[in-house]
């Protein structure tokens, strides 16, 4: 089969998986996949320690601005470290922190901005590969799937407050104040030395934090087309798709209709290899399908990193 049947293939798929009716976009969760985007496809194969630091910029509105609405800016920097213990088996745990600016109006009348700066959520995962081919000449193993399961912790900041002692708004928190678990597949694919396939699909179930907020169960589904463009320099072309259900904002079970909703990606990225194992980042996310409830708009995400392979 012709690479851009593949490629067509693939993505029709993780496009029919991502976008059911059942499902609708949470408003916390990222899309894309954060391991491929820090460590590559390189990085799901290498052994010992991988490290890599992001920051990205994320913008949202949501709710009538002329009856009750907020917009919040976040620039969020993570920091992640892998282990590889061998070719089959590594772990991983993501450390945020998290700067947000949220602009709320009510009944058309803007209120003082609020920040806030603090932890976000760390996450510990471990990526299992199941299955590879055999050894391919001059290529490695052509093709692999891998299971990746997790969790989120709880312990990034969710009890912000300002200066008269009130908590401030639940989307102004660094973190969601939520344990929540994760898991999913994904598949890698080598055309040849100089091109990858990457696909990816994975589950997330949030829980509830002390305050009765739960952001909504989320489908996330990711196709990536990797390509050497010189010695030095890669290209990347990504679908990140991302469907949730809406949140539920107390214990009384009620719903935030301005959540929820089905989101789609296309995401250029360039990779730049500046030394030995040192690669630097770049990438936008641009939107170009919303189908998201109630009155939302997000907008283009930018993205920027740097990766380090120990021993390269």
């Amino acid at each position: 089969m012709k690479l851009p049947r593949v490629l067509a293939s693939v993505a029709g798929l993780i496009l029919v998986a991502a976008l059911p009716k059942a499902v609708e976009a949470c408003s916390i969760c990222r899309c894309g996949d954060p391991t491929f985007n820090a460590l590559g496809s390189d990085g799901y194969s290498a052994k010992g320690f991988r490290a890599a630091f992001d920051w990205e910029r994320f913008d949202k509105e949501q709710g009538d601005p002329a009856e009750e609405a907020e917009g919040v800016v976040e620039n969020r920097f993570t920091a992640l470290l892998s282990y590889g213990f061998n070719d089959r088996l590594a772990v991983v745990g993501r450390v945020p922190f998290s700067h947000r600016r949220l602009e709320a109006t009510e009944g058309g009348v803007p209120a003082d901005p609020t920040t806030s700066n603090g932890l976000s959520d760390p996450e510990v995962y471990a990526q299992v590969r199941l299955w590879s081919s055999k050894f391919g000449a001059g290529l490695g193993r052509r093709s692999s799937i891998s299971l990746v399961g997790g969790v989120k912790t709880a312990w990034g900041q969710n009890d912000k407050r300002d200066a008269d002692g009130a908590r401030l708004d639940e989307h102004a928190q660094p973190g969601t104040g939520s344990t929540d678990v994760f898991g999913g597949v994904s598949w890698l694919y080598l055309f040849n030395k100089d091109s990858a396939l990457f696909v990816s699909a994975q589950y997330r179930h949030p829980g509830v934090n002390d305050f009765g907020y739960r952001y909504g169960r989320t489908v996330l589904g990711n196709v990536a087309y990797e390509h050497k463009l010189g010695a030095r320099v890669d290209g990347v072309v990504e679908l990140n798709g991302r469907n949730a259900k809406r949140d539920v904002t107390d214990v009384d079970g009620t719903v935030d209709d301005d959540t929820g909703g089905t989101l789609l990606y296309v995401t250029p990225r360039l990779l730049v290899s500046v030394a030995k194992g040192v690669v630097l980042r770049a990438a936008v996310q641009v939107p170009i399908v919303r189908d998201l409830y109630g009155s939302q708009k997000e907008r283009t995400v930018v993205n920027a990193g740097i990766t380090y392979l120990f021993g390269r």
